[in-house]
């Protein structure tokens, strides 16, 4: 009977390693399993935050496009007049002269002299593709030659506007422009007698050009490409032509 117990005994020893062993191995195995899903956790948390920062890219590159689109919407409807329209030949370079005249013909009318008249209004020079590239990289940031090119439209756009006032007869003047024109005398001095020049309130009234930090750096462009000087006085910054 001892013996029995004994045997007994020991079978039921050897039951439980059993199945001690077996719960070691199941949980090793978890073990192993909770540190691949945590080492899957940590990779799935660094792709989230390079996605999150690939989307930070991504909308700045949006905005930038958008700032582009917006600028060639503009270039497309206010084309420049320096650029030649379709079917049109540039004569920029010594290109061909146009078959419909014969050389000798055009030579003559750039000969001819111009008229010159006492209400001659006069515009600033668009910029030339070498002198666009003589300009500082740091002057230009983003600037393209179209927009700068633009920008002079816009500034003779002011300039035809202004003196178109200044040149009529006070008596065919409404009471709007009576008043631009007062404002264009009390910004005349010494110094801008005989010069034609605008001020930021010109480029204001006379088109949609916003007068912001975008345009003080081209202003600083076309200054350094000898189109205008400044004019300092009675707290008015005059930009007077070259």
């Amino acid at each position: 009977m001892k013996r029995f117990s004994c045997e007994l005994f020991s079978q039921n020893k050897c039951t439980h390693s059993a199945k001690d062993q077996d719960k070691r191995i199941i949980l090793e195995k978890i073990g192993q399993d909770v540190l691949a899903i945590d080492g899957l956790l940590d990779q799935f948390e660094k792709c989230v935050v390079r996605q999150k920062d690939l989307l930070k890219h991504l909308k700045e590159l949006e905005g930038f496009f958008q700032e582009d689109v917006q600028d060639g919407k503009h270039l497309r409807d206010n084309k420049p007049t320096h650029m030649p329209g379709k079917g049109q030949q540039a004569l920029h370079g010594g290109g061909p002269l146009s078959e419909s005249k014969p050389a000798d013909v055009q030579t003559a009318q750039q000969e001819k002299p111009r008229k010159t008249s006492k209400n001659h209004i006069r515009e600033m020079e668009f910029i030339t593709s070498v002198e666009f590239e003589s300009i500082p990289q740091y002057m230009k940031g983003r600037e393209t030659y179209d927009q700068l090119n633009a920008v002079v439209q816009n500034i003779n756009k002011a300039l035809t506007g202004k003196y178109k006032i200044v040149h009529q007869s006070a008596k065919t003047l409404n009471n709007a422009t009576r008043k631009l024109l007062q404002r264009f005398k009390e910004e005349e001095n010494k110094e801008t007698k005989g010069v034609f020049f605008f001020v930021e309130a010109d480029i204001k009234e006379f088109t949609q050009m916003k007068v912001d930090k975008r345009f003080v750096r081209i202003l600083n462009m076309l200054r350094h490409c000898q189109r205008l000087r400044e004019l300092r006085g009675g707290g008015i910054t005059r930009y007077v032509l070259h």
